[in-house]
């Protein structure tokens, strides 16, 4: 079975965990911009892409929307009761999940999907459990990092790079 749905957490995985707020009190977040060409790579070879995060967050909602990320769910307590009913309305199972987690809230997430990742400087108790922990720390390309990994293991490295030529 193919990889068809990557999964990811935001904060820790797509940002470097930091929350910023301004004085007057609006939060700020950065994204890594090669995170983002490698999101609209994968969803250029046809796969698909959920946002599940604990937190809600405007910035993370226009990230979402400036990537074209369809399924998108913030505020979410329990991921993989999320994870398992987008399963449901896609048709798809948990042996074509990847997701990327870095902390406890990810935990049951992690250990459902087939293929699981962590950025390097993840929790402990995911590093346990996760199936690869890549060398990238979350916001500093570990998405990225994942994405390609995905992309050679798939077979698809050709066309992923044929998308840019």
């Amino acid at each position: 079975m193919s990889i068809e749905l990557i999964v990811l957490d935001v904060d820790g995985t797509m940002t470097d965990s930091r929350i910023t707020y301004s004085e007057a009190g609006d939060e700020i977040k950065s994204f890594n911009v090669k995170d983002g060409l490698a999101i609209a790579s994968w969803r250029k070879l046809g796969k698909q892409v959920a946002i599940i995060t604990g937190r809600s967050s405007k910035i993370v909602a226009r990230r979402a929307k400036e990537l074209r990320i369809e399924h998108f769910y913030q505020g979410v307590e329990n991921k993989r009761e999320v994870l398992e009913e987008l399963l449901d309305k896609l048709d798809l199972s948990m042996e074509n999940v990847a997701a990327i987690g870095d902390d406890l809230n990810d935990l049951q997430m992690l250990k459902a999907a087939h293929i699981s990742f962590v950025p390097r400087d993840a929790s402990a108790y995911v590093d346990k459990i996760a199936s690869v922990i890549l060398s990238k720390r979350g916001g500093d390309g570990a998405v990225r990092e994942m994405i390609e990994y995905l992309i050679i293991k798939e077979g698809l490295e050709e066309k992923y790079l044929e998308l840019w030529q």
